[in-house]
């Protein structure tokens, strides 16, 4: 498996492998020397299951996906979740303007709002990236003299945004939607943060909970900021 550094998902103990490669085609999974458990079962899982875990929050999955694998699609799904949100936003604003033609969602890149909404959405979503990100390097680096690596806890957070992918059956029906379903999907999103925060750091769950809190304040901060400039929609 090479020089790279993997962590045990029941202590997050380090671990140099997750299994060994025997002769034959036989492989046996790695025992963490700190709890004697598998280093991570879930290589032997089906894709189907850990994403199961992984919406029902568990920290043995959130470790198997930000440490044990080299997933990168965090920015494609940054950007499929802004797309997702801006046409939502788009469409609020031209609800009474429905058309039964199917071809008419061509024209739909073709209006500027989408473009602004497109900015606002990831701007809102920088604000809380960046917001509990500054929180985090304050209160663990300067306050705990602790150092904080930023990269993975950008892409943890940016992971852990998976549960915005909801955002498209509102996009489909989205003459169905409420305010209620979507502070549902929020408040999963926010859950998933303080997950991934927690799981990143292994630290408790009141540090990252207030991670995500101050990251929540920064994003209504500058929302609140950009509906009152002058060229606001």
């Amino acid at each position: 498996m090479g020089k790279e550094v993997y962590r045990c998902i029941e202590c997050s103990g380090k671990a140099s492998e997750l299994y060994r490669d025997y002769n034959n085609g036989i492989l046996k999974i790695t025992i963490c020397e700190s709890c004697q458990k598998p280093v991570d079962k879930y290589i032997e899982y089906d894709p189907v299951i850990i994403l199961i875990d992984a919406i029902l929050c568990k920290t043995q999955a959130f470790r198997h996906i930000l440490f044990n694998t080299s997933l990168n699609i965090h920015w494609k799904l940054c950007a499929f979740c802004l797309l997702c949100e801006a046409y939502l936003r788009w469409s609020a604003l031209h609800g009474s303007e429905q058309s039964g033609d199917p071809a008419d969602i061509i024209r739909y890149t073709k209006e500027w709002e989408f473009y602004v909404m497109f900015g606002l959405a990831a701007l809102e979503l920088a604000a809380f990236c960046g917001g509990a990100l500054l929180f985090l390097w304050l209160w663990v680096g300067a306050l705990q003299g602790g150092s904080v690596q930023l990269g993975p806890l950008l892409r943890a957070l940016l992971l852990s945004c998976y549960s915005k992918v909801l955002l498209v059956p509102v996009v489909i029906w989205e003459h169905e939607y409420s305010l209620f379903c979507l502070g549902l999907i929020k408040l999963f999103v926010l859950t998933s943060n303080s997950q991934a925060i927690r799981v990143i750091l292994n630290s408790c769950r009141r540090l990252s909970v207030a991670a995500v809190v101050f990251g929540f304040l920064s994003e209504t901060l500058v929302a609140r900021a950009c509906q009152q400039l002058p060229c606001s929609i």
